[in-house]
């Protein structure tokens, strides 16, 4: 039997215990991420949310930028949830001209697409790839998927008032990224299936 995978979680900002409450109910071992050396035992990485610019200038402070985004173009598995979301894409619309993120993701990504924090919901988010049960969604200062390359799939999306629907989950090999919280219910599917994307990886 081989042993339970160990995933770490970014702590520079975010949920990260409820992370890793969701993370050690699915069977991992969990590890906090913050600084470069943190990489070395890990075999997968949860990017929580916050608040992308903020991540962005701790990451770099704590000299985290570049070796995670190494790890993650190496193929370590990665996961982020919100914010997270943003520091995995490629392309952000709506944040600073020199805003840099781990990347990794085929995406364009608009930072605070559903509005301010005021403008916070919850609604049922339909991922087939979880099963029939709808994922309720937590949506604070909630990014959306502008658009996917051709190796990103669609997991998930919600209606918009034009009748098309906005992209809030999305996958691209061992990355997988939410515009949601799934850390903030006790529905732990989403983390069931990156605790399997990543010891698949090992």
């Amino acid at each position: 039997m081989r042993p339970q995978p160990t995933i770490g979680v970014l702590a520079l900002q975010g949920d990260v215990s409820n992370h890793e409450r969701l993370l050690r109910a699915c069977g991992a071992r969990t590890a906090r991420v913050r600084l470069p050396e943190h990489l070395a035992g890990v075999d997968g990485l949860v990017i929580p949310g916050g608040e992308s610019t903020a991540m962005w200038r701790l990451a770099e402070d704590f000299e985290l930028l570049q070796p995670v985004a190494d790890r993650i173009a190496g193929g370590m598995p990665a996961f982020g949830a919100c914010a997270g979301m943003i520091m995995l894409a490629d392309r952000i619309l709506g944040g600073r001209p020199d805003q840099r993120t781990f990347g990794g993701l085929d995406v364009v990504v608009r930072r605070n697409a559903f509005g301010r924090q005021v403008d916070s919901f919850e609604r049922d988010v339909s991922i087939p790839v979880l099963g029939d049960r709808p994922f309720r969604g937590v949506f604070i200062r909630a990014p959306w998927v502008e658009s996917v390359g051709e190796s990103v799939a669609r997991l998930g999306a919600v209606p918009a008032a034009d009748g098309s629907d906005h992209v809030v989950a999305v996958q691209q090999g061992r990355i997988l990224a939410t515009a949601f919280h799934p850390e903030l219910t006790d529905d732990r599917r989403l983390h069931e299936y990156f605790t399997a994307m990543v010891a698949a990886a090992r």
